[in-house]
């Protein structure tokens, strides 16, 4: 297959350790042929989307100073490629916005685009866990400091956190008795102007915020359990969680096999739940982490579970079954 996926910046992404790159090698090592571009190089001429893309391939020399090389700039089209991974981190800011416009244009022109570029647009990751409220925590989602002082007066220890964030930026934990919540909602409202999410605080979050990955409507038999380090609130790996590899418990089950079959209805190949305990808190749905981790620390047990492989197999055969569709 002939695979596009769109990235940060290559120099800026961790070798050892980033989900995309761990998908690209297994794609590598099936011989599939790898191609890379940005979120700026995808562009419209007239009606027609395009995008200036690079042929992609892992550099074994030891001696390179880059672990990657690739082509010089060409352009196509997306649906010359057999897929096109959207691989772009947040912040989901207005140029994330005009390139889910672009993908869906290039969908709608024949392009296999995962995730679903109309369901990114629609499923923020925080506001998506409004579908399934029978597995959240009592929340709000206003940029009103009052509202969140009646809720917080409720609810004693809460969380708030932004939109549009990623990596645990900008969350903070807010109790009854903190001395500056003043200054805590007017820096996570920017004094009433921007909307956020408060939740009721988890303390389950000392056992971990649990990363359950699902592929295809199907989740993973491992979580990846970032718990936090001494003395902070977020679990996030990013800010100094450690990640502990944890099967799945019964609720986790329940709640990743009923957000999966709304998931794979509405194209989203690859999302990472965050579950707290018995609750689920986020959907992610733009570049969801975790599979170097999972794989690493099962691979020594009996049942392995490598999500590079697992997510790879089951984009082969929808990119099959995309292709018999076509003809």
């Amino acid at each position: 297959m002939k695979i596009l996926i769109i990235l940060d910046p290559l120099s800026s992404l961790k070798n050892a350790k980033d989900t995309s790159i761990a998908i690209m090698r297994e794609m590598a090592a099936r011989g599939h042929t790898l191609f890379t571009c940005e979120q700026h190089d995808l562009f419209l001429r007239n009606e027609i989307a395009r995008v200036n893309a690079r042929s992609f391939a892992f550099n074994n020399d030891q001696r390179n100073e880059t672990w990657f090389r690739f082509s010089q700039l060409f352009e196509s089209k997306p649906a010359e490629f057999d897929a096109v991974l959207m691989r772009k981190d947040p912040p989901f800011d207005n140029e994330y916005l005009y390139s889910t416009y672009l993908l869906e244009i290039a969908a709608n022109q024949g392009a296999l685009v995962l995730n679903n570029p109309n369901s990114i647009r629609n499923w923020n990751e925080k506001l998506a866990v409004t579908n399934f409220t029978q597995f959240t925590p009592e929340f709000l989602v206003t940029a009103n400091p009052d509202l969140i002082l009646q809720f917080l007066a409720e609810h004693q220890d809460i969380i708030l956190k932004p939109l549009d964030g990623m990596g645990g930026s900008g969350i903070y934990r807010l109790t009854k008795n903190d001395p500056n919540i003043g200054v805590i909602l007017e820096t996570s409202t920017k004094f009433a102007t921007q909307t956020i999410m408060a939740q009721r605080y988890l303390p389950a979050i000392l056992q971990g915020d649990k990363r359950i990955i699902v592929i295809n409507g199907k989740p993973l038999p491992y979580a990846l359990a970032r718990i936090p380090k001494s003395g902070e609130t977020r679990g996030n790996l990013a800010v100094g969680g450690t990640g502990v590899v944890r099967k799945l418990t019964s609720r986790d089950l329940e709640i990743a096999t009923t957000i999966g079959k709304t998931l794979k209805e509405k194209g989203l190949f690859l999302v990472g739940l965050d579950v707290i305990g018995d609750y689920l808190t986020e959907i992610n749905v733009t570049s969801p982490t975790g599979m170097v981790e999972i794989a690493k620390q099962t691979s020594g047990l009996t049942d392995p579970c490598d999500p590079a492989k697992v997510f790879v197999n089951a984009l082969e055969n929808l990119a099959a079954s995309n292709l018999i569709l076509l003809n």
